[in-house]
């Protein structure tokens, strides 16, 4: 094969945003590209190693031989190493051998649109001419990602959520774009989020590993096959969010810790670069070309993979320099404060490049602190995200509805407190992943009391969920009341769905997601104080609350009411915004929900006696452990 043949994809400007952090598109330059030069077709390898003395692409075509071609170093100071290599081209497989002064490392490529299947680790030449089909969606997307729209997240892992046991193996990208799409359309989600899709070396990571930033994960698939995925996700009307990772790295030998024998994309200082609790690496927020790596990665999957926004894995990790960390284990900033003031600084730019390239589309911190003004905009002194976790209503709701019954009137301030701060931030409610795992049990298990509560309590968990102020992500499996924790090693237990309760669960979710959607009240105001008032909150002594929830309409108003124990009350008072008829329209004790089926509201009509402050009334039926929710006619 030729040799190195000189040749560039850079312009001065690329190299002057490069270096000052503010090229959002390196995708487009560094990795291999395969292109014609001078009527011969090859691939055009760009690397960047800034305290490399020599380096060189090896591989297939090679026979892994680093004398054959080695890359020219760009005269401009930017560390960047390129050439054109003839006749290399689509599938072949490639690392960057990188000698420094005093180390030797075999790299795969940073920018790879394609990685070999792990354990394998080398990264593939690759393009695909994917046709998109989805301009429908994608021009109508605004309005579905909107934040006075109906939000409803199911978030999935690949490799667990069906396999095919028969075969041993994975579902493919193909596979799953009919078995998954049709699932999740059908459960009335609105969304999906992927547990990181992008080339991760280890599976008990779950993919928040990664060491390739730019490639869908090989485990399931092509390149073009994930799109295919997202296709069919946006034919049904479904947004597809990808969990992404600029928070740290793995120090696979391969990946990008060390990556040119120095500390290039990770912070030098191990107080900052590295952490102790993953065991992973951390990005030095304050270098400029790692800024501009993160903000391409971020910008690549929303362009050319068409996703619909990003869910930002361990925000808190980043945000604050003694996160996990005792005393002498880290250094306050310039102004003596625990802030990391780079990695603020990184997020405010992403979150900004972000929705000035795509404005239709939401960027979600998974943050668990108090950090002020996480889903407010940059220019009003936000980090600029679209929402935030809502990592306290998850925590006092679990342990609430863990609680025996009978001791819940002591503790009714653990589920109503969410809603003294449910309007300071743009919220998701989450039941998320990490909460099924590490012994915490799945969320059934985490009901007291014997099957038939432990279901009610379930189904009343998810009916409080989606009456709360917030958009909504449940994780797989616990819509059907999976009863074991989640393995990420095997499938799902859909068989559960043989019994009437498991299906029940089911059944409810997908009606609650229906109800979500359709009904205003519970979406258009989501993240305002005017869309929520209290009718009561404080009958501890029989572990009742009350509520409305309020959309742009008056006639669209809901009355929620929460029976929280499981002693049915058949002539509960509450007071009401106006006098009127009440008609029905949810109740979680339905028979179809596997529940009683005993205890319903047939049309009732108020009557003129003050009760909770209001100079309207009526009696209820509440059903035992159940919701209902009341529309007036």
């Amino acid at each position: 094969m030729s040799k190195v043949i000189a040749h560039s994809l850079f312009s001065d400007f690329d190299i002057s945003l490069f270096k000052g952090g503010k090229h959002y598109k390196l995708y487009e330059k560094f990795g291999s590209h395969i292109i014609t030069k001078d009527g011969i077709e090859g691939t055009y390898f760009a690397v960047w190693a800034p305290n490399a003395k020599e380096v060189s692409v090896i591989g297939d075509f090679n026979y892994w031989n680093d004398q054959e071609h080695p890359l020219n170093v760009r005269w401009d100071s930017s560390g960047i190493w390129e050439g054109f290599i003839p006749y290399a081209g689509k599938g072949n497989t490639y690392k960057y051998k990188i000698k420094s002064t005093d180390t030797v490392t075999e790299k795969a490529d940073p920018y790879a649109r394609r990685c070999e299947h792990p354990p394998k680790t080398a990264s593939i030449v690759w393009e695909d001419n994917y046709s998109w089909k989805d301009k429908k969606w994608m021009k109508a997307r605004k309005k579905h990602n909107a934040l006075n729209a109906p939000y409803s997240v199911y978030e999935v892992h690949l490799g667990s959520w069906k396999q095919k046991v028969a075969e041993n193996r994975f579902m493919s990208y193909t596979e799953l774009a009919d078995e998954l799409v049709d699932y999740v359309a059908e459960m009335n989600f609105t969304h999906v989020e992927l547990m990181p899709i992008m080339e991760f070396p280890y599976d008990p990571s779950w993919g928040y590993q990664l060491t390739g930033y730019f490639a869908p994960t090989s485990r399931f698939g092509y390149p073009d096959e994930f799109k295919f995925l997202v296709d069919k996700f946006h034919e049904k009307g479904i947004g597809v969010l990808l969990d992404w990772v600029p928070s740290h790295f793995p120090s696979d030998a391969h990946g990008l810790g060390n990556f040119d024998g120095s500390s290039l994309y990770e912070h030098p200082d191990p107080k900052k670069g590295y952490h102790q609790d993953w065991k992973s690496l951390i990005f030095n927020y304050g270098r400029n070309e790692v800024k501009s790596f993160l903000i391409s990665n971020a910008i690549f999957w929303l362009e050319q993979y068409h996703a619909d926004g990003l869910r930002v894995d361990a925000v808190a990790s980043m945000l604050f320099l003694d996160y996990s960390r005792k005393d002498g284990e880290w250094e306050p900033n310039e102004f003596g404060g625990r802030e990391n003031l780079d990695a603020i600084a990184f997020l405010k730019e992403m979150n900004i490049a972000v929705y000035e390239n795509f404005p239709d589309v939401q960027t979600i911190a998974e943050e668990s602190t108090s950090f002020p003004k996480v889903s407010s905009p940059v220019f009003s002194g936000g980090l600029g995200f679209g929402m935030k976790w809502m990592m306290g209503w998850m925590h006092d709701s679990l342990d609430y509805f863990a609680k025996d019954t009978v001791y819940r009137k002591h503790h009714q301030n653990d589920l109503t407190f969410s809603l003294n701060y449910a309007f300071t931030e743009n919220f998701m409610l989450p039941l998320s992943h990490d909460e099924v795992v590490y012994g915490k049990k799945s969320i059934l298990s985490k009901m007291p009391g014997d099957e038939w509560q432990k279901f009610a309590n379930l189904r009343l968990l998810y009916s409080f969920m989606y009456t709360h102020p917030g958009t909504k992500l449940l994780f797989q499996g616990s819509e059907f009341g999976q009863s074991s924790e989640w393995n990420f090693q095997q499938s799902l237990d859909w068989h559960l769905l043989e019994h009437g309760p498991h299906k029940g669960a089911q059944d409810i979710v997908k009606d609650l997601n229906k109800l979500y959607k359709e009904e205003a009240a519970l979406h258009e105001k989501q993240f305002s104080p005017e869309g929520f008032e209290w009718i009561d909150h404080g009958d501890h002594e029989n572990s009742i609350i009350s509520y409305i929830r309020k959309g742009d309409r008056e006639k669209e108003h809901l009355v929620i009411v929460l029976n929280l124990t499981q002693t049915p009350q058949k002539n509960y008072r509450i007071g009401l915004p106006k006098k009127g008829t009440l008609k029905e329209i949810f109740n979680s004790d339905a028979s179809k929900y596997n529940g009683t089926g005993n205890f319903t509201n047939t049309e009732i009509t108020s009557d003129r006696k003050t009760w909770n402050n209001r100079e309207n009334s009526v009696v209820l039926e509440l059903p035992p452990l159940g919701m209902v929710a009341f529309k007036y006619k």
